[in-house]
Formats: structure tokens, C-alpha cells, sequence
């Protein structure tokens, strides 16, 4: 979402507000936009009355060294003040790193880890914690598939990894998973496969017009009871349809509730 709150509203207007629909982010609540308390203090109210129903990962953002230079420490410092700033980031250093979702599908902001050798190891990740520039946390918040590798390589971000389709297959064939599903990067209509031909991999990024000049769509990725996947997809101002102007004009008034089938919840750890 990063910072992006009225996106954040056009998602459960399509979606449903809790308690009409459950729902597990996958980080980057905040950074790059403007209104990242506004994001964070909803989403955090959500989890509170409704902990069963709303789920919150951590991503890379949700970190003090990377939130300090991005956008939030200034917001916080601007409207409130720098102690705002360092007590959300008291409650992002608790966040879980990953979710299944009915034992077939993963889920983490990132990616993949070669220190990564069962998921026993990210229960073993304490909490509350920082992040560091290296290991099991940070891959899991900051590496990317590449289809230009198998295997492994170091990031261009300068940070973590790239993995390959051979790591993705052995990992999700070692754990029993169909899909993996994560976010952080832009992806161009909001939703993105890796490998395009077996479809392991979906990242999801939901950021409508990222940083008001990538002119992406965002989207939402929909599961329902029989673990069928589909997209909702938020595309940029001007390229909307009328249906999806019309949903942007009813963020005017209170919003009401709306009817999407639950997925199972999601265990969080």
C-alpha cells in the first residue's frame, strides 16, 4: 500500500470491510506515500477488533533504518512527532515474517533465503526483532525471482538475493505448497507470474501509479473456500472503467459493506 490510504479504502470498498471479508497483507504499509499513519492506524484498529480476520506481515519498509530515509520518519515528525515514528516501528519489529493459507500457499513480502533449509527456521526467528543487512529475515523481506537465473545471485538492489526457478520448485515441492505469493516489487498490471509458464510464483503489488509516475495498476489477489484464485484489479485515474469510477466516487460517502467468499485464515508465523 505504501502510504497510499485512499487506495487502501478502494480495496475494501471492492472487497468488503472486516468483518464481511478476511484479509492478509504482505507489508509495505508505509513509505513513498503520504498518509502512511492513516494506513497503518486503520489497519492496526482492524487487527485489534478483528484479530481472526486481518492478517499483517511484515515487509522491508516496516523497519526503522529504511523508514527513516523513505518517507515515513519525516510524516510522522511533520504531523506529530519522531516518537510516533519510533512506537509503530516498536509495533512493525513484532510483526510475523510469513502465512500459509490452508497449508497451500505461502506467503512473505519477499522471497526466498539459501539459509532458508525448513520452515521450522522462520519460527525460530524472534520477535520483536530488527533487520539486518543479511540472513534468513532480511532475504525473506528483500530477495526477487529472476528468470535470467536457476539457482542464486546477489541482488542488484544491493541487498539479499535473486532466486531462480529451480530453487522455487524445490522449495514449494519440499513443503507440499501450490503457489507462493508475495509482493514487493512494482509489477506493471498489479499482479505478476514467475515462471510465466508453471505459475508458482505471484507477486502482488497493490499500489496503484506507484509514487504518482509509474502509471501501474494495483490488485488484490482473491481466494475463495474451494482455494480458487482471482484478481482485483485498481488501475490508475485516467485509465479507469465507468464501473471503477463509479466505485472511487462512493469513497464520498460511509461505506457499507460488501460480499466476497472467505479464504481459510491464514496461519501466521
Amino acid at each position: 500500500i505504501h502510504g497510499q490510504f485512499l487506495d487502501l479504502l478502494r480495496y475494501f470498498e471492492v472487497g468488503g470491510f472486516p468483518p464481511d471479508s478476511s484479509y492478509l497483507f504482505l507489508g509495505d504499509f508505509v513509505d513513498r506515500g503520504k498518509m502512511g499513519v492513516e494506513c497503518t492506524m486503520l489497519l492496526f484498529c482492524y487487527k485489534l477488533k478483528y484479530p481472526n480476520l486481518v492478517y499483517l506481515l511484515r515487509g522491508n519498509h516496516e523497519c526503522i533504518s529504511t523508514s527513516r530515509f523513505y518517507g515515513f520518519h519525516d510524516e510522522c515528525q511533520k504531523r506529530f512527532n519522531t516518537d510516533t515514528w519510533r512506537h509503530v516501528n516498536a509495533v512493525f519489529r513484532a510483526l510475523p515474517i510469513a502465512a500459509t493459507i490452508d497449508e497451500r500457499i505461502f506467503c512473505t513480502h519477499g522471497g526466498l533465503s539459501p539459509e532458508l533449509k525448513s520452515l521450522d527456521d522462520i519460527l525460530r526467528i524472534p520477535r520483536p526483532t530488527d533487520l539486518t543487512v543479511e540472513g534468513l529475515l532480511c532475504d525473506l523481506l528483500w530477495s526477487d525471482p529472476s528468470t535470467e537465473i536457476d539457482t542464486w545471485a546477489p541482488s542488484d538492489r544491493g541487498v539479499s538475493w535473486l532466486f531462480g526457478r529451480e530453487v522455487l520448485d524445490e522449495f514449494l515441492k519440499k513443503n507440499n505448497f501450490d503457489l507462493f505469493v508475495r509482493a514487493h516489487q512494482v509489477v506493471e498490471a498489479g499482479f505478476e507470474f514467475f515462471p510465466k509458464d508453471t505459475r508458482q510464483l505471484v507477486t502482488v503489488f497493490s499500489a496503484v501509479n506507484y509514487c504518482g509516475h509509474f502509471d501501474n495498476a494495483g490488485a488484490m489477489l482473491i481466494i475463495d473456500k474451494e482455494m480458487t484464485c482471482s484478481f482485483r484489479v485498481l488501475r490508475p485515474p485516467e485509465h479507469q472503467t465507468k464501473e471503477e469510477e463509479k466505485t472511487s466516487a462512493l469513497l464520498k460517502r460511509p461505506p457499507t459493506s460488501g460480499n466476497i467468499i472467505r479464504p481459510e485464515a491464514p496461519s501466521v508465523d
